[in-house]
């Protein structure tokens, strides 16, 4: 068995389920606080991957963690689809109206919106991760204070759930990324899929002719995302991710791309999970 994968979170959240998911169950797993100390772990050689959740299909892309990719010069490796089913939990023999305040994730927190609106007593309070406040109500004996996490949290620290599955939307699926340090061999393993990034020139149809490129070489496009570039005002860089059933088309386009865009980079190639 390899080093750690790095999660942010500790065991019972979304991340450490993707950890034994993915990888083997008994996978050693290193808690991050952050998603910065996740990738500190892989640049350090603490651990051989780090999970990181990037888009959420009720709240969106998670902005930061692609340029946290991006700017350290790590690669996708793989990808993993997580159906997230967030539950109320609290310590035993309490109701919802015993319940005075709610903390969990800022995402966890926007994906249960539309149920907490009916909670109007309760104080919503943002925490780092979902799983951590469930552990802090156990060892605290916090009574009246509620998280919001998955069954095997409530498991884990011996809450009750309160009420289950209270996301807005019930189909609510994240997707998480497997990062590693650059590998000179990704490139021999089979591959489905691609994120890349690349600039372009303030020229009208700029972007247009990218697309058109991607297109006629029968590439999918599956997500676009402009990301401002700091150092540079209203000039945005695109992280994009296409699918494909040829890899000579995926070939093809990425050598016209690397011509026509500015500052044009492969952050990944791998297998579709979607598949």
């Amino acid at each position: 068995m390899g080093k750690p994968v790095a999660i942010q979170g500790i065991r019972g959240s979304f991340h450490h389920q993707v950890a034994q998911d993915y990888f083997e169950e008994n996978q050693i797993v290193l808690e991050c606080n952050t998603f910065d100390s996740t990738i500190d772990s892989l640049i350090s050689g603490k651990s051989d991957y780090s999970i990181i959740a990037l888009e959420n299909s009720i709240a969106g892309s998670i902005i930061p963690n692609y340029a946290l990719i991006d700017s350290n010069d790590l690669e996708i490796s793989g990808e993993y689809y997580l159906d997230v089913q967030h539950h109320l939990m609290a310590l035993p023999n309490q109701t919802i109206e015993d319940i005075k305040e709610v903390q969990s994730h800022p995402m966890a927190l926007l994906q249960c919106k539309v149920f907490l609106k009916t909670l109007p007593w309760i104080k919503l309070v943002e925490a780092k991760d979902t799983a951590a406040v469930a552990m802090e109500i156990r060892d605290a004996n916090l009574k009246g204070v509620a998280a919001i996490g998955s069954k095997s949290a409530a498991a884990l620290f011996g809450l009750n759930i309160l009420a289950q599955s209270i996301q807005t939307i019930k189909h609510n699926e994240t997707r998480f990324a497997i990062v590693q340090r650059k590998d000179n061999n990704a490139g021999s393993k089979p591959f489905n899929k691609a994120s890349l990034k690349f600039t372009l020139d303030h020229k009208r149809g700029s972007l247009a002719t990218i697309l058109n490129v991607m297109s006629d070489c029968k590439l999918n496009l599956t997500k676009i995302q402009s990301v401002p570039i700091i150092d540079v005002p209203w000039k945005y860089a695109f992280f994009v991710d296409v699918t494909f059933a040829d890899k000579k088309d995926y070939i093809k386009a990425k050598s016209i791309l690397q011509i026509m865009a500015e500052k044009f980079k492969v952050l990944g190639e791998y297998k579709n999970a979607k598949l």
